[in-house]
């Protein structure tokens, strides 16, 4: 906050906009000037990645008003967070309204002092200046969580594969069974497929976030009958590092109608939450899970018996790399596999939800789906003829 700061002053009154610039200079800031909107974004646009500190604008001007100046400002990326303080001759709410919904901060009504000019310059410094302090604070911490969950989780199965792999090097030598070598693959097999998971999981994640894999789900969703056959290549395909020996029982309703969805995706959505349940469970336990239909949605339960959430943690858990107790319990996964069932709901027009008598009771997920979706239901007239002909 030291640093000299710029001030863009936007005033099509003459006498106004070099009394404002003359207020502003006094006190050590740098002033740049405009007669309207469009000469301000001519001012902008000379040195487009840096910006000024904050834009001091008013509303009624010739060729480009204060409104339409503030709305080309937002457009620009590198604009976002500059403040902007409107001075307008009326102070009408409905004014007041428009501007706080295109992101101006204050208001200073004409004629103004100048102790309150300068006030209002200082304070929306300030209050930007704090909520950058904390943003980076956030980008930190979230880059922290990264890197350690990187250490930890890339580091446990690339030590498998690089161990395994050396240990079989002893083969040449015939210093190894045929047992052995069985046993050192699976474990390079093991070790590659947790890496893979993890890439894997990152990616999918990484989609959901930018709005990708909600484009996709709308090219790839299609009527499904198959959810047993879902199921089974959710179950197939989960991980089980400690080769626990957990039961997994399907109950599957015989009068399930045809849903909508993206196979690919709800199949990692289950897949994802039959690891968690298999991770959670011990060795010789049993998953339960449910297929149904409830009114017009689709109902996935996966019931484990295992250690149980804190009902504090019931939204937490649906957050990316978010573990319960990290430190304490030290689990494997990096954290986004039920930030991946939500996302994957979410865009599926559906929702999630978890029950548990807390620790050491075990947890039940479902989700739930509509048997057609949401956004645009009269695209699917062909829909309730294939199911019309499916019941036949």
């Amino acid at each position: 906050m030291d640093e000299q700061k710029t001030v863009l002053v936007v005033e099509d009154e003459v006498h106004l906009l070099y009394g404002i610039r003359d207020i502003l200079e006094y006190e050590q800031y740098h002033v740049l000037t405009a007669g309207n909107g469009m000469e301000g974004l001519e001012v902008l646009k000379r040195d487009l990645e840096n910006p000024p500190d904050i834009i001091v604008s008013d509303i009624m001007m010739p060729h480009m008003d204060g409104f339409t100046f503030l709305e080309e400002v937002r457009k620009i990326d590198e604009w976002v967070r500059v403040p902007f303080i409107f001075l307008t001759a009326k102070d009408q709410q409905a004014d007041r309204f428009k501007g706080g919904d295109l992101g101006a901060d204050v208001y200073l009504t004409k004629p103004f002092a100048a102790e309150e000019l300068l006030h209002s310059v200082k304070a929306s410094l300030k209050r930007h200046h704090n909520i950058r302090r904390v943003q980076e604070k956030e980008v930190t911490s979230l880059k922290k969580e990264i890197l350690k969950l990187f250490n930890h989780e890339f580091r446990t199965p690339m030590s498998l594969v690089i161990g395994y792999a050396d240990m079989l090097k002893g083969f040449q030598d015939n210093m190894l069974s045929e047992e052995d070598v069985m046993e050192f693959l699976k474990g390079v097999s093991s070790g590659a497929n947790r890496l893979r998971r993890l890439v894997e999981n990152f990616i999918q994640l990484l989609e959901i976030k930018e709005g990708d894999a909600a484009e996709i789900y709308r090219a790839r969703r299609r009527p499904v009958a198959e959810a047993e056959a879902i199921l089974r290549d959710a179950k197939r395909s989960i991980t089980n590092p400690d080769d626990k020996d957990v039961t997994i029982n399907l109950d599957i309703a015989s009068d399930l109608p045809l849903f909508v969805a993206d196979v690919q995706l709800l199949t990692i959505c289950l897949r994802e939450l039959l690891d968690n349940a298999v991770k959670f469970s011990e060795d010789g336990g049993k998953v339960d899970v449910s297929v149904a239909k409830d009114g017009e949605e689709i109902v996935f339960k996966v019931r484990d018996y295992g250690r149980g959430i804190p009902k504090a943690d019931f939204e937490n858990i649906w957050d990316e790399l978010y573990q319960i107790n990290r430190e304490h319990y030290e689990d494997q996964g990096s954290g986004c596999g039920l930030a991946i069932v939500d996302g994957a709901v979410k865009i599926h027009g559906g929702s999630r939800n978890v029950e548990s008598e807390g620790i050491g009771n075990g947890s039940t997920f479902t989700i739930r789906i509509p048997v057609t979706p949401p956004d645009n239901p009269d695209s699917y007239e062909a829909f309730d003829g294939i199911a019309s002909m499916m019941s036949q």
